[in-house]
């Protein structure tokens, strides 16, 4: 089995996986002042619980979208395995053919998303990965990667939104009791729930409209489960598929 680290601007994602199964997945909070040993720390104390040895691991593959503690999480998971690990980034062989402007500026996590995607799901495709932001990548059906969407996460959208209306306070995202809310805090419910499913419903229709075919469409991250299941449209939930993909790219550059 190998670890692999998914570093957010939110979260870090742990998890131990190999071609047969995934063994856990756990969410760690992105401190950017924690040190070496901290995150080491973490990472022995997370394996610990599920009784993982470090002996038992082949290696490590980082993705990352926070530079700042990239380098830091990667020297506190060499501490702990005592093997080099490998970060996503350039020079890495994933076999996406990538057609961005600029392909080095596509964050790791998309590219994990989609390599895991073009693996696992028939072309072509669109993966809507919703944590600090909601981003949206279009694979055609020659597997080409050729680009995507950033709007804000829905987490971002409430905090932002709360922050600047001084009647509105914090909620919890859960389903309100109707669609048409009675009081402040279920139009919130709502608004933030059945807009957002209702902005990736749309999204998806305007790319079936510009490639002119029907697309496989994937969704993931910590807020999909969430908002998905509210969804008008067939949406294939995958919470393992960065994971997925991170094996995926880790094999390819034994």
């Amino acid at each position: 089995m190998i670890l692999a680290i998914d570093i957010g601007n939110t979260n870090i994602v742990v998890g131990c996986i190999d071609d047969e199964k995934i063994y856990f997945i756990e969410r760690l909070s992105t401190v950017r002042t924690k040190t070496e040993l901290e995150y080491a720390i973490d990472l022995k104390t997370v394996l610990d619980i599920y009784h993982i040895k470090s002996t038992d691991i082949e290696g490590c593959i980082i993705s990352s979208v926070v530079p700042q503690i990239t380098n830091v999480a990667k020297l506190a998971a060499e501490k702990i395995l005592k093997k080099e690990a490998l970060v996503l980034g350039p020079g890495v062989r994933t076999g996406l053919n990538i057609l961005l402007d600029n392909p080095g500026e596509m964050g790791a996590d998309r590219v994990a998303d989609a390599v895991a995607a073009l693996t696992y799901y028939p072309v072509p495709l669109v993966i809507v990965d919703m944590g600090t932001a909601t981003t949206v990548s279009v694979v055609d059906e020659n597997k080409r990667y050729l680009g995507g969407m950033i709007l804000p996460g829905v987490r971002v959208s409430l905090d932002a939104l709360t922050s600047r209306a001084s009647q509105l306070s914090g909620i919890s995202i859960e389903e309100p009791k109707r669609l048409i809310g009675k009081n402040t805090v279920d139009c919130m419910k709502s608004g933030i729930l059945y807009g957002n499913a209702a902005a990736v419903d749309g999204i998806i229709d305007r790319i079936e409209e510009e490639l002119g075919q029907k697309v496989t469409a994937i969704a993931t991250g910590g807020m999909s489960k969430k908002i998905i299941p509210h969804c008008r449209r067939e949406i294939i939930q995958d919470e393992d598929l960065l994971l997925k993909g991170l094996l995926v790219i880790y094999e390819k550059n034994k």
